[in-house]
């Protein structure tokens, strides 16, 4: 854990998040700006800083986020319709919290191309 980091203090229960999702490795919280009518973060409980600084025993860690992701879209109800994850790495890609999250969005018709 960083004790800087905002996702950190999420997880430790130092800042109050709306928790839609929990297991061992993953937390799920909604957007505080949501960009669709369904926006989450899925993000490790592990401290990862960027996708960059993932390793090789994080593997379990990746793939329990996307079977969240897979969970909360059947109780979304945008399994079937569609839905988009988004990974920014770094600050020219987007990334303004750096503890690795996956932005779930959801509900809507996504464009191509995002960014």
């Amino acid at each position: 854990m960083d004790s800087s980091c905002i996702f950190c203090k999420i997880i430790q229960g130092d800042i109050k998040a709306k928790i839609l999702y929990q297991d061992d490795l993953v937390v799920g919280i909604e957007d505080i700006n949501p960009q669709a009518p369904v926006h989450l973060l899925l993000i490790p409980k592990k401290h990862i800083p960027t996708p960059l600084d993932i390793k090789e025993e994080d593997q379990e860690i990746l793939k329990n986020i996307f079977l969240a992701a897979k969970k909360i879209a059947a109780a979304k109800n945008i399994g079937e319709s569609g839905y988009r994850m988004v990974l920014n790495c770094n600050e020219g890609a987007g990334q303004s919290v750096f503890h690795i999250h996956f932005h779930l969005l959801g509900g809507r018709k996504m464009g191509w191309p995002p960014g």
